[in-house]
């Protein structure tokens, strides 16, 4: 090898090594533009507050519901009920770190910003982690609050890892509207898809064949309420719910690699 095609291979593996030790702090800085984008938008913020809201109010309602009737409920008994309800507000604040860009022109600003794709992808999907991370969390963490100083509400049987699984089933499920959004690119296709998932085909086909349990939210439902399935349970629930992620996430990314914005 000559001694100039010999600098010519150092001076690539140089940059190359260069490249790949600035990701973490290139991925972190991408990851914070897209938070930052994702706390200026009125939409975003008020659907996730509403969400915590909702799920105060609800997990407050059913346990004075409960103790008027007598049979008082844990607060995590009262938190796990109020799960169906508050979903929809997870799917959503999934769905709005990709509906808003492609809402208009802002998504070829930000291609401009930051043109490698798969950098701006990680980023942004680091950035919807975080944001239906904190909402679940938040979520659980108020209705835990509201319930327990509504009614009379019993301790009894109460397991703390029934919150966390609520609050990672939440958190999952936010991350796979995001995965839907970015395969479909659009706020009312995305949001449809995964309401009537969640709200109508899921509870009618479990209602009809054992094979819904198979469907990502029944599975991931399990995380919470590891005795309402007899085959799957809360880990090969959590694995199929990753799965059915891992499945949407990497045809959108190829779709956002390949594709013209």
């Amino acid at each position: 090898m000559s001694a100039a095609v010999r600098r010519s291979t150092d001076r690539t593996t140089k940059r190359a090594t260069d490249r790949a030790a600035r990701l973490p702090a290139r991925l972190t800085a991408v990851t914070a533009a897209e938070l930052a984008k994702l706390r200026t938008l009125p939409a975003a913020v008020a659907t996730a507050l509403a969400t915590v809201l909702a799920g105060a109010v609800i997990a407050a309602a059913l346990a004075v519901y409960a103790a008027d009737r007598g049979t008082p409920v844990s607060p995590v008994a009262a938190v796990v009920q109020a799960i169906p309800y508050v979903q929809a507000g997870l799917v959503l604040v999934g769905i709005w770190p990709v509906a808003h860009e492609y809402a208009g022109v802002q998504i070829r600003t930000t291609l401009v910003a930051v043109p490698d794709r798969g950098l701006l992808l990680a980023g942004k999907t680091a950035a919807a982690l975080v944001a239906v991370a904190l909402t679940a969390a938040a979520t659980v963490g108020a209705g835990l609050a509201a319930a327990a100083t509504a009614g009379e509400p019993s301790w009894t049987g109460t397991d703390p890892r029934t919150a966390l699984g609520a609050a990672a089933y939440l958190t999952l499920l936010g991350l796979l509207s995001h995965a839907v959004a970015l395969l479909l690119r659009h706020l009312v296709p995305a949001l449809v898809g995964m309401l009537s998932l969640v709200l109508i085909a899921s509870p009618l086909l479990g209602g009809l064949t054992g094979h819904a349990r198979w469907l990502p939210d029944r599975a991931g439902a399990l995380l919470y309420d590891p005795a309402a399935d007899t085959v799957l349970t809360g880990a090969t629930g959590t694995l199929v719910l990753l799965g059915w992620i891992a499945l949407i996430g990497a045809a959108a990314a190829t779709r956002f690699a390949r594709s013209d914005p």
